[in-house]
């Protein structure tokens, strides 16, 4: 696979790690050609980063103008306060915000107008490379730049391009989608163990349960009422249990 040219990163913690390691995996990059600024105080995110060669700073202004592309992964409430510092270096970059809430519009009026940025939306199974991610173009950014973007984003799961307009409902379906499912998962382990499992096992099965049932919904692009179906014998006792979930009205709930 072809490289990416050099990759600036503003803010560490775990999803901007995540990113890199997948970029680097991937073959898209190499460690000499990414560069990396951190709060001087999290001395945690700057060792992690120096650990897989990646050379560590504490002034975003280097990251900028060693870069080619610049991911910013700062927190959202950090952002207007970083803008204005970067701004002169900024012309003709390609940034890609994955700074949750901040708008194209808002990035676009503090950078550059030669800049070309992107909103991408990873989410948390990233970190182990199977997350779900979506993007949206700015209004310099190129279908290059997209297909730039998903090569990137690939690197950590799936992407797809989606409307601005749609990264509200999107947080809500698959952002904040992660926790309900590990809801699930711990409420599904639990009634495990009532019934005498290890917990450990119940976790687990539980766990490659929601991975497995993921995989057959998303592979064979059956509608999930038909492989819901598929599982419900007649009088049976899924048929029992999902009684009681509709009861509960667990779909009206989402």
């Amino acid at each position: 696979m072809n490289q990416v040219g050099r990759i600036g990163v503003l803010g560490g913690g775990k999803m901007a790690l995540a990113m890199v390691k997948g970029f680097l995996s991937a073959g898209l990059t190499k460690p000499e050609r990414i560069i990396a600024s951190v709060h001087p105080d999290d001395k945690q995110s700057f060792m992690q980063f120096e650990q897989i060669g990646i050379e560590t700073v504490v002034k975003n202004e280097p990251v900028v103008e060693k870069s080619d592309i610049v991911l910013i992964s700062v927190k959202p409430q950090v952002v207007p306060f970083i803008l204005p510092e970067i701004r002169p270096l900024s012309n003709n970059k390609l940034f890609i915000s994955i700074a949750m809430g901040i708008t194209l519009q808002m990035l676009e009026e503090q950078l550059s107008s030669s800049a070309r940025i992107i909103r991408a939306m990873p989410n948390t199974p990233a970190l182990v490379k199977a997350g779900c991610s979506v993007y949206a173009r700015g209004t310099k950014a190129s279908q290059k730049d997209g297909e730039l973007t998903v090569s990137l984003l690939e690197a950590i799961g799936t992407c797809e391009e989606v409307p601005e307009i749609w990264f509200d409902p999107i947080t809500a379906l698959s952002g904040s989608g992660p926790a309900y499912v590990f809801v699930m998962i711990e409420a599904l382990a639990d009634g495990g163990v009532r019934m005498g499992l290890p917990r450990d096992l119940a976790y687990r099965l539980a766990a490659q349960t929601v991975l497995g049932s993921g995989k057959l919904v998303r592979d064979t692009k059956e509608h999930p009422g038909v492989l819901k179906d598929n599982v419900t014998s007649p009088a049976g006792s899924t048929a029992a249990a999902l009684k009681v979930l509709e009861t509960k009205g667990i779909q009206i709930l989402f």
